[in-house]
């Protein structure tokens, strides 16, 4: 009952915003940023993002393309053998998450608060609406999967790849631009900005607590983006707080592959079968070592476990309160073919992909 009670108060303050979106939407109906829409990688910027029927953006900052050593050396500390062998990888100008995406962003997708909101204001559906409206959501929650950690400006866990997928759809529709979860390769390029070492602050574990929310310093629970340093290109919670999902499937010889090639042009391993996945940054949980930047994390089966609803497996991790997911937007769109086949369906069974 509370919970109901408390999202019909955000939908009632929510209908402040249309006023002031009315106005912008018949610029652009996308309320797109223009500051977004670079025509070369050299005019990309760092935009903020209006999602569309409600009060909440996020930020965006540009990351140049350009190349660099991926996994770790052979002396790094805690280093492991699926962070090996080293290899050459030149990666295309993208836009990522300046934090990583919070529960205020994620709760608009999961109860449909921009639909409520237009339900209660009278506002029919444009076909903007209707194409975000059809991408698949999961049914309402049957329980609180902050696990009492918080919601708000922190950072949003517990969902699935395939969840953290479709919100990313959604997201695209709602905005006119293309989002999807980072590939492997290009998370740990942005997570290094052309540093060499263990993190992207040096090598001192000593100096960990000042960027990144981890087990020694997170009183057992994950904290509001952006309370730690940034990397050097303006990241924040690269290591700690939660860690994120990447687009590939996990292969502990996936580097092997890329190895026999002088430079290989943004790999990505495209999943097959629902574990294991990437994630990586580490977490809150999670022991200094495992926030390292080549520092690999797998999926297992036993982040499902003790699903209170077998139906909502496709959704959420009820052993997942240390994942998330920031969001990545390359400079150049793929044709919608290869969205499709290579992105955000390429392992998801056929009658789940007629709702896409």
């Amino acid at each position: 009952m509370c919970r109901i009670f408390g999202l019909c108060v955000l939908v009632t303050v929510l209908c402040c915003c249309l006023e002031n979106q009315a106005d912008e939407k018949r610029l652009d109906p996308y309320l797109r940023n223009s500051d977004s829409l670079a025509k070369s990688p050299a005019e990309m910027k760092q935009y903020t993002q209006k999602i569309r029927d409600s009060d909440v953006s996020f930020e965006m900052l540009p990351i140049p393309g350009g190349e660099f050593t991926m996994g770790s050396p052979l002396e790094e500390e805690h280093r492991k053998v699926d962070e090996g062998p080293q290899h050459r990888v030149k990666i295309e100008p993208f836009w990522m998450g300046k934090y990583e995406v919070t529960w205020n962003e994620y709760e608009i997708w999961i109860y449909g608060l921009d639909s409520r909101l237009r339900k209660k204001t009278e506002i029919k559906p444009t076909a903007i609406d209707k194409k975000a409206d059809a991408v698949s959501r999961p049914s309402i929650p049957a329980m609180d999967f902050s696990f009492g950690m918080g919601r708000g400006r922190r950072p949003v866990v517990s969902m699935t790849h395939y969840a953290a997928k479709m919100y990313c759809a959604w997201l695209s529709e709602k905005t006119g631009q293309y989002y999807r979860l980072p590939t492997e390769a290009e998370w740990e390029y942005a997570c290094r900005a052309g540093t060499l070492t263990s993190f992207s602050f040096g090598d001192d574990v000593k100096q960990l607590g000042d960027y990144a929310v981890f087990y020694g310093n997170s009183e057992e629970g994950y904290r509001r983006v952006g309370q730690k340093k940034p990397n050097p290109w303006g990241l924040y919670d690269m290591h700690g707080n939660v860690a994120e999902w990447c687009l590939d499937q996990y292969l502990p010889d996936f580097y092997k592959r890329s190895k026999s090639q002088p430079t290989t042009l943004t790999p990505y391993a495209i999943p097959t079968k629902i574990f294991p996945r990437v994630a990586r940054g580490g977490s809150w949980f999670d022991d200094p070592q495992d926030l390292r930047s080549a520092n690999r994390i797998y999926s297992e089966f036993d982040w499902l476990l003790h699903d209170p609803n077998a139906s909502q497996s496709m959704w959420y991790l009820t052993n997942g309160d240390f994942v998330g997911f920031r969001l990545v937007r390359p400079f150049k769109r793929p044709s919608e073919k290869e969205i499709t086949e290579k992105v955000y369906y390429p392992d998801i069974p056929e009658h789940l992909r007629k709702d896409r």
